[in-house]
């Protein structure tokens, strides 16, 4: 029986649902294999919507709605794990938030890069514990089955060791994929990030587009009142027909300067398998 995330109860209920792109039923046997294996506690139930597949999506915006707000609104329910990133989740979030009750209020919310259109929305509205880290097609990454470890680590123990190791009790926190918090930048999906220290990390994307984005976001945030940006993981950066002549570190060293946000070094999160996990607001462990 859920106990909501104060009182985990001695079997914790993790909805998995896919608001963006399709998980396969071979990736989510590996990870039904594992937590049955090490977590026995953990009760896996994965929604039949995860392997819909409609063009890019998993499934269409409204079957993808309906088993997020299903599982959201399912007092049976401690934790919603989502499956994987890509794209989709910015089309289904203002529908789907609007749609949650009371009992959406006390869970865990889990997962990052695109997902992070919902994360930043449950975290505006107040709604459940939002928290940025490996997701279930993580068990794809060579390596990943700790990527998995780590997330369950933290849904059913609350154990430190699965967090990003700076974090402090001190401080709010927030971290997002950088091109999905730039996107979401001005829109009602943007949480209030006054008095936080902002985790960004990025995949596959020129130096350029780095760049821009970094620009977009910092313009945006300069009279947020930020405690400051931390920098994650920036991997498999595309190579131009020029070097940009900067990393990605000097970008983001370069914006904060200019729209006096303070730089406050690298955190370990990212698309890869040493994501840590980054709870959003205070620290409660």
């Amino acid at each position: 029986m859920a106990q909501g995330t104060n009182s985990i109860s001695s079997t914790v209920r993790i909805g998995i649902c896919a608001p963006s792109t399709p998980f396969t039923q071979e990736g989510a046997d590996r990870v039904q294999a594992l937590a049955t294996k090490e977590f026995p506690q953990a009760e896996l139930i994965f929604s039949d919507q995860c392997f819909f597949e409609q063009g890019h999506f998993a499934g269409s915006d409204k079957q993808r709605t309906d088993s997020f707000v299903s599982m959201a609104n399912d007092a049976s329910m401690d934790a919603i794990w989502f499956a994987r990133g890509g794209y989709g989740a910015a089309r289904i979030t203002d529908v789907a938030i609007s749609q949650l009750n009371e009992v959406a209020k006390h869970k865990i919310y889990l997962g990052y890069s695109d997902a992070g259109n919902l994360l930043g929305a449950l975290y505006r509205a107040g709604i459940g514990e939002v928290t940025h880290g490996p997701m279930p097609s993580d068990i794809g990454r060579s390596g990943g089955d700790e990527a998995i470890r780590r997330s369950l680590d933290w849904i059913v123990h609350r154990r430190r060791k699965a967090l990003e190791p700076g974090l402090s009790n001190q401080e709010k926190y927030a971290a997002f994929n950088l091109m999905t918090l730039s996107m979401m930048t001005g829109t009602d999906f943007m949480p209030n990030l006054r008095d936080h220290i902002l985790i960004v990390e990025e995949i596959s994307e020129y130096l350029y587009a780095f760049d821009r984005a970094m620009f977009h976001l910092c313009s945006n945030l300069t009279d947020q009142g930020l405690s400051g940006i931390q920098l994650g993981d920036v991997s498999d950066v595309p190579e131009n027909d020029r070097p940009f002549g900067e990393t990605a570190e000097d970008i983001t060293k370069r914006w904060c300067n200019k729209n006096g946000i303070a730089y406050l070094g690298r955190a370990e999160i990212g698309h890869n398998v040493d994501n840590k996990i980054v709870p959003f607001g205070t620290l409660k462990v």
